[in-house]
């Protein structure tokens, strides 16, 4: 069980998917406009959000903005736009997955479900290769003076509590939960990014930031590590 919080301004529509969410098992808030739609999320713990990008008051896209600037809650967006450039665009800008309408109840299930799964998954160490554990079991992962709490979604180092980004923050307790192994970049885009068109640039990109917080440089490292050819490791530093 989930809550989800839906912003749709048809009411058809807000109600279908509501029924559809509870059937589901799912607690379900709902807002007909996107500023309503923000302020519910300022309003307590949210799992997900389904938003519709034709809202009457704001465009979907500043809604997505806006909810960015003060959550990292899972968002499903809800379009009619099909164009690949604009769903490119919505997904980097921190959609984490989309729908087209039309689209059937199995559908929205399974997207959410897999959105729910993908960002709340915490990653484990376990012999014999890469693992994803349960949350509910799953206790912080301690490399040297990195902390990271997959249930909590913080990551200390020395005591500091690191700023990061959700994608950062992916990134970070996947090594970390595979800590001494070397991990390719593919097998990160697979289980980090699982969107077919991200490349290894992006991964570079966010392995870049991630030092720079962790206080570090590529060419010095001390937590993440680079072997060339084969991929990233994080180890406790000497």
């Amino acid at each position: 069980m989930a809550s989800v919080l839906v912003v749709e301004d048809d009411p058809a529509i807000r109600a279908a998917l509501i029924e559809i969410l509870t059937g589901d098992g799912h607690v379900v808030r709902s807002a007909a406009d996107g500023f309503s739609g923000l302020r519910e999320v300022t309003q307590g713990p949210l799992d997900a959000v389904i938003l519709d990008l034709g809202l009457p008051d704001l465009d979907g896209s500043d809604a997505l903005r806006m909810i960015r600037g003060i959550s990292q809650v899972p968002v499903l967006v809800v379009t009619a736009r099909d164009d690949d450039a604009e769903i490119v665009r919505l997904l980097n800008a921190g959609a984490d997955d989309y729908l087209v309408k039309p689209f059937s109840s199995g559908q929205l299930t399974a997207r959410l479900t897999a959105v729910l799964r993908r960002v709340g998954r915490a990653v484990a160490s376990v012999p014999g290769g890469l693992h994803e554990g349960p949350t509910a079991t799953q206790g912080p992962m301690v490399v040297g003076e990195l902390r990271v709490d997959a249930m909590a979604r913080t990551a200390h180092l020395g005591g500091r509590e690191l700023q990061l980004t959700r994608r950062e923050f992916d990134l970070l307790a996947f090594l970390a939960g595979n800590a001494g192994r070397v991990v390719s970049k593919r097998k990160i885009l697979t289980e980090v990014w699982r969107e077919s068109y991200v490349d290894d640039a992006t991964i570079d990109v966010h392995l870049s930031a991630l030092r720079r917080k962790l206080g570090e440089r590529a060419i010095r490292p001390r937590y993440l590590h680079t072997v060339r050819g084969v991929g990233i490791k994080l180890v406790t530093p000497p």
